[in-house]
């Protein structure tokens, strides 16, 4: 149904930064906030993107924050890089969803909502390597991919699924021999991520654990807050609680921080 070709063909269709995306992560990669800003000014709909993004519920801001240096100033260095790649990411985004019942509003709530706490646990487990906050920013990537992957053959997925009630993920495996979270490494590669978060991405799987310490750990941490994003009724209602099967035994020595740290009831 779905051919390793058809995976490639697509990761291939994901264009390379623009310019302006060059030039602003080269300037947050430095530090330099005020200049970075001054350069993402020169993309509007990368402009509308943070604006969007930093305005939402969970940012918690009372009045509308629209100037872009004022933006990247609220976000600071490291969710200002993570914005920037989630704009890269919602470039992917189909118009119309077929597979998952998204629009743009309820994809950008899940690229924030993701962003925003990965950075919570970030700072619990006190972490401040920029290029580990911007791991978080290739899971919406794997829901895009799912999605123009399955399109076409939707109606086979939504059988395969009623028959043998398996998630998503497992039914890439099956069919093309790589998952979800190899995508995403595939993506992290195309742009240059180092190669410690394609191995964050992959142990986030739940099934393909690190043999380091820390990198597992992360893994851990992404794993149950995917699932735990993934369980908001919005996106139960949008087909998104069956994206990925949650392994329990893999997360078990973490849950009970986990849910002090989101304060789960």
């Amino acid at each position: 149904m779905v051919t390793k070709e058809k995976i490639e063909s697509f990761i291939e269709k994901i264009p390379p930064a623009p310019k302006v995306l060059n030039e602003t992560f080269a300037l947050l990669r430095a530090g330099e906030l005020t200049k970075a800003a001054k350069v993402a000014e020169g993309d509007l709909a990368l402009k509308s993107y943070l604006k969007n993004i930093v305005n939402k519920p969970i940012y918690g801001f009372a009045n509308e924050v629209s100037d872009i240096g004022q933006i990247f100033g609220i976000l600071g260095v490291s969710l200002a890089r993570q914005s920037v790649y989630n704009y890269m990411v919602s470039l992917l985004s189909p118009k119309d969803w077929s597979l998952f019942k998204l629009n743009s509003h309820l994809f950008y709530e899940l690229q924030a909502n993701l962003s925003k706490k990965w950075q919570i646990i970030l700072e619990h487990l006190k972490i401040e390597d920029k290029e580990t906050y911007d791991a978080i920013t290739l899971l919406p990537a794997s829901i895009i991919v799912a999605e123009a992957l399955f399109k076409e053959k939707i109606d086979d997925v939504n059988l395969l699924r009623t028959t043998k009630a398996i998630d998503y993920n497992t039914i890439l495996k099956r069919l093309c021999g790589v998952d979800l979270f190899d995508i995403c490494s595939q993506i992290a590669q195309k742009w240059g991520m180092n190669r410690d978060i394609s191995n964050i991405v992959q142990a986030a799987s739940g099934v393909k654990p690190s043999r380091d310490e820390k990198i597992d750990l992360l893994g851990k941490w992404m794993h149950l807050l995917l699932f735990y994003e993934l369980s908001n009724p919005l996106f139960i209602k949008a087909g998104l609680n069956d994206f990925i099967d949650f392994q329990i035994d893999y997360i078990g020595d973490i849950y009970e921080e986990f849910s002090s740290l989101m304060e789960i009831e």
